[in-house]
């Protein structure tokens, strides 16, 4: 019976673009920052779906949604699958959605072919991947693995002084569950790629192995504000320039390490910004990325040495914070058999593959044996309104994911499914 069960990919694609509709952005994206009215909106339409599909919905203290098929033996941890809801601010209709929505699909297909599994089938909706509004990403996920404490995650607050605690309860997901309580058997998230490595190659389904390391940084310049027009070119102590500078010596030491080490500087915050004032501080942030765990340290050494160096040429000064260190990641190797063995059983091309991306998969592999299932997205454009995917590719991943968590799961004999 099993070898010929699907999902329903109208029912899939449908329900994406149901959820894209909410924060709709022009260019046909979705904006649904963490802890906005946007992530509630969706956060409801998704628990809403959850309780149509018979689901027992709970929330725990960092607003993670964790919605429970029940299994033939309630005392086994849940096999899971989930992702995230919350998008970047000119986010696409994939990046996160797909994985949570791929796992409520799963659950409706069970549903409606009355399998029933030996361990509950879990779905999670994480709180704040993107990090976004409040640094640093995967905050919720990374509570629940215990790589911060609870007051640590609650107490993050965005540009504005509002914290996550306080923007929980404000929409009404502060939960009672307390984070990290659950217990998973496996944990699987389907995902697009986010970049080009599938749609070059021709393949469908990217078996993830791990995922890279990154380090965060927060630099903050300080020169000297001083009048545009009356302040000599020689000896001014402009942040803006040295920071500029800065940014191009980051480029050129991940250009150092080539193929796969990326460093960037995403976000720019210059004081006091005004047309006629020569900028007197600048803060930055800097995200540096590498597979290689030793590498990624060097990157880091010798970024901060070239950023000293032009301290010192541009009489500025300089402070430089570390706010996150997520070291390479290794998926469990039975999770990974799992899903190359579900893609050969479908006969869909496949790859292994490492994820250049950070993902709450990357922390739940801390507390629980974890893999994910990469499909492609158009050009392996991502963080962008134009985030593309087609149909038959993500119902692919789902036909995966489905048949990873069946692995995992146990199926009951036919004659105990009532």
């Amino acid at each position: 019976m099993l070898d010929g069960i699907r999902i329903n990919p109208n029912r899939l694609w449908d329900s994406i673009m149901s959820m894209a509709k909410i924060g709709a952005t022009e260019k046909g994206g979705s904006c649904r920052v963490a802890l906005s009215d946007e992530d509630k909106a969706g956060r409801d339409l998704f628990v809403e779906w959850c309780i149509q599909a018979g689901c027992g919905v709970t929330v725990d203290t960092m607003g993670n949604i964790f919605a429970r098929r029940k299994g033939e033996d309630e005392t086994l941890p849940a096999v899971a699958s989930g992702s995230h809801l919350d998008t970047q601010p000119h986010g696409g209709k994939f990046d996160g959605i797909f994985g949570v929505l791929a796992g409520l699909e799963v659950i409706r297909t069970l549903n409606e072919q009355g399998i029933k599994t030996r361990a509950p089938v879990d779905v999670a909706v994480w709180t704040n991947e993107e990090g976004v509004r409040f640094a640093p990403a995967m905050l919720a996920s990374a509570v629940f693995a215990g790589v911060f404490d609870l007051d640590y995650g609650l107490s993050r607050a965005d540009v504005e002084g509002r914290t996550v605690g306080a923007e929980l309860a404000r929409i009404g997901y502060g939960g009672t569950e307390q984070c990290g309580d659950r217990r998973f058997g496996a944990f699987f998230e389907a995902h697009i790629e986010q970049g080009p490595i599938l749609e070059r190659e021709g393949k469908t389904i990217g078996v993830v192995l791990g995922g890279q390391g990154c380090r965060w940084y927060d630099v903050t310049v300080s020169g000297q504000d001083a009048h545009a027009g009356s302040t000599p070119m020689e000896g001014r102590r402009d942040a803006l320039i040295a920071a500029a500078e800065m940014a191009i010596a980051l480029q050129q030491v991940a250009l150092g390490h080539p193929p796969h080490a990326v460093c960037t500087v995403g976000e720019i915050h210059v004081s006091p910004n005004s047309r006629n004032t020569i900028p007197g501080q600048v803060r930055f942030t800097v995200d540096i990325r590498h597979a290689d765990a030793e590498i990624l340290d060097t990157i880091g050494r010798e970024a901060a040495a070239r950023c000293q160096e032009l301290v010192r040429q541009q009489s500025v000064t300089m402070e430089i914070e570390e706010i996150w260190h997520q070291p390479p990641v290794h998926f469990e190797q039975g999770c990974i058999s799992a899903v190359r063995a579900a893609a050969r059983s479908l006969g869909i091309a496949q790859r292994d593959i490492v994820s250049g991306a950070g993902h709450d998969s990357f922390l739940i592999s801390k507390v629980a044996p974890t893999s994910m299932i990469f499909v492609p997205c158009a050009g392996g454009i991502s963080h962008n309104e134009e985030e593309s995917a087609t149909k038959e590719d993500v119902a692919a991943g789902c036909d995966v994911l489905l048949r990873a968590i069946l692995d995992r799961a146990g199926v009951c004999a036919e004659g105990d499914n009532g």
